[in-house]
């Protein structure tokens, strides 16, 4: 073929169409990106405003900078590497802190409210994005573009997607899980070893995830029955390491720790996981309900299986928990919501006519988005950071800055050594005792439990500060959404110390 010719058949394949088309047809091509785009407007816009870290994030904090080898060698002996956390080893979330150790290191962002809850959101958009990918295989695109945004702009998924914790992680495990699924639903048996990747990675991000890969199982034999057993064998396999994990906690004498705090729900859950998904909105709470029904009822295809056993059987198995002991906490079952979404999005394909269908498609996508500014505007669940900052404004060398709690000792600890280093010299951490004829100590604590002028009602440390003749004379409230933060100002009643805090 001569030169001329060759020419001519590459201009004859060359795209002539306008730069407009081609930009457009990209555009549709992209689709599903929309809803990922979505969330990471909406966590960006969360991850921007820099909120204080809370107490789970202030342990990620601590614990995402220390060696690999001395991470690993906590879990494996159940032993906390924070002094006064001893019995707070990082068991259940090694895989986590494992990871967020190499984004730091790999990104050489900070252990910070950035550089930690970007890789969250960052997670959690290709979870999104990959989850809509397999909802489209399953349902078609329409019904997958309404289960996307139901996604990206529910307010509960949009405040973890961007906390400093592992749950952005077990979305990108679920949405990859939900794509494997579908390949493998779609005829392809090599997806099966994706499938596992997938699970493995869903359990290992958080365990309770474990509970959406029983729900595939599930699934599996539901729609292809005989057929699935292999998929259940391929899936059980993947557990292993998270089961494996769960398993040395247990052995360390540590299962349970850090699970005090939970409280018995018994048989409320799907209840409480309903108002939690529906962000305190009336408007999302009934459609999402009544969409459920629909989709549930008159929905078609495997997307309808596939929804109900993702969502259903994690909230089944943790309600019947409940009856035994308190497990129950929204964001532990994120994962699981993608369930409940797809039965929503399945439900809006479901009505007919057309114009319904879109109408009810709008108003519940309209509707989470509405909850989810809501919640953006909150503000942090806990201000530690403030209190140390208002501490350190007024402090002077060789005042004592107590932390009246290990709680209180996590934070206080944190944002002293980043940010306020004039204190580190003066910080009084559990079990650490206030030295003695210091006339004027800072102490900074949980609200709870507060300071009252009845001696049988002051705590250990208020009791051990009034009997060395200081009182408290100057206190200042930072308030958070968990809990509120003083930063309290001890001094001898003739006003030695400094000013305010």
């Amino acid at each position: 073929m001569s030169v001329a010719s060759v020419a001519a058949a590459r201009a004859d394949t060359t795209d002539r169409r306008p730069l407009v088309a081609r930009l457009g047809a990209v555009v549709v091509s992209g689709w599903w990106l929309a809803p990922a785009l979505v969330l990471a407007g909406f966590g960006g816009a969360l991850v921007a405003r820099r909120h204080g870290l809370w107490y789970d994030e202030l342990y990620t904090a601590q614990v995402t900078p220390l060696p690999v080898r001395q991470l690993g060698r906590a879990v494996l002996r159940g032993e906390g590497t924070i002094p006064y956390l001893r019995d707070a080893p990082p068991s259940y979330n090694a895989p986590y802190y494992l990871v967020a150790h190499l984004w730091l290191a790999g990104t050489g962002l900070g252990a910070d409210e950035v550089g930690l809850r970007l890789l969250s959101l960052a997670a959690s958009v290709g979870g999104v994005a990959a989850a809509t990918r397999g909802v489209a295989r399953l349902a078609g695109r329409r019904v997958a573009l309404v289960f996307g945004l139901v996604v990206a702009a529910n307010p509960l998924v949009v405040e973890y997607a961007a906390e400093a914790r592992g749950y952005g992680l077990a979305l990108l495990g679920a949405g990859l899980l939900a794509l494997a699924f579908a390949r493998w639903l779609d005829g392809r048996p090599a997806a099966a070893a994706l499938v596992g990747l997938a699970a493995a990675g869903t359990g290992l991000s958080h365990w309770f995830g474990l509970l959406v890969v029983a729900g595939v199982a599930v699934a599996a034999l539901v729609i292809r029955r005989r057929k699935g057993v292999g998929l259940v064998a391929v899936l059980a396999v993947a557990s292993l390491p998270t089961v494996a994990l769960v398993v040395v906690a247990v052995a360390n004498g540590v299962g349970g720790s850090g699970a005090e705090w939970i409280a018995d729900v018994g048989v409320a859950v799907p209840r409480l996981l309903l108002r939690s998904w529906s962000g305190g909105s009336g408007w999302l709470l009934w459609l999402t309900v009544g969409l459920v029904g629909v989709g549930v009822v008159g929905g078609r295809g495997p997307a309808r299986a596939v929804g109900a056993c993702w969502f259903g059987v994690p909230v089944a198995v943790v309600t019947l928990a409940e009856l035994v002991r308190p497990v129950y906490v929204d964001r532990y079952l994120l994962p699981a919501l993608l369930g409940l979404a797809l039965l929503v999005a399945v439900g809006t394909g479901a009505l007919r006519p057309r114009g319904l269908a879109a109408a009810a498609a709008v108003a519940v996508v309209l509707a989470s988005a509405g909850a989810a500014v809501g919640a953006g505007r909150l503000g942090p669940k806990e201000d530690v950071r403030a209190a140390v900052d208002a501490v350190a404004r007024s402090h002077r060398p060789g005042e004592p800055v107590v932390a009246a709690a290990r709680w209180d000792a996590l934070g206080l600890d944190h944002y002293a050594r980043n940010g306020r280093p004039e204190l580190v010299a003066d910080l009084v951490l559990p079990p650490a005792l206030v030295p003695e004829g210091a006339p004027t100590v800072w102490v900074v604590r949980r609200e709870e439990g507060g300071v009252t002028g009845d001696p049988d009602k002051l705590a250990s440390l208020d009791r051990e500060l009034a009997g060395r003749g200081l009182r408290l004379v100057e206190e200042r409230r930072f308030a958070g959404r968990y809990a509120a933060t003083l930063a309290q100002r001890w001094a001898e009643p003739e006003g030695g110390g400094s000013g305010s805090p």
